[in-house]
């Protein structure tokens, strides 16, 4: 009964993802050959919002609701992480789903999103077992 604010939170992301359709196959698929900006306002919106929120966590020195300071870390540049985004965008151009809204995709009747979710898993195991061994 202590998870169930997670299931109702999961419920209504869940809900959002298939109301704003970016879910959708389609619309992704639009995204990438540039014919449509319905996703582009989607992850440009959230962008702005993210920006926002860690400029307003960084100045106002804000804290977690266990009154821990929340401490933003600098990012370091490694070449892992364009090789890696482009690795990121070609799978999720070619299955047109990216992590996030996997499970509503299996949850809004979409079988193949069970394969995608495997191989999520996956590709995270083997990042994990590899991290060592790749590249800074």
């Amino acid at each position: 009964m202590k998870y169930l604010k997670y299931l109702v939170l999961g419920t209504l992301f869940g809900i959002i993802l298939t109301k704003s359709e970016v879910i959708s196959w389609f619309r992704i698929q639009e995204m990438f050959r540039f014919q449509a900006f319905h996703m582009y306002g989607v992850i440009g919106s959230a962008v702005v919002v993210g920006l926002i929120s860690i400029q307003l966590i960084k100045r106002n020195h804000l804290k977690t609701l266990g009154g821990k300071p929340i401490v933003i870390a600098d990012k370091k540049f490694s070449h892992g992480v364009w090789i890696g985004g482009l690795l990121f965008g070609l799978g999720w151009a070619i299955t047109g789903a990216c992590p996030g809204p996997l499970f509503a995709q299996l949850g809004s009747g979409v079988p193949a999103a069970a394969v995608m979710i495997l191989a999520a898993l996956a590709g995270t195991w083997t990042y994990s077992a590899l991290r060592e061994k790749l590249p800074n």
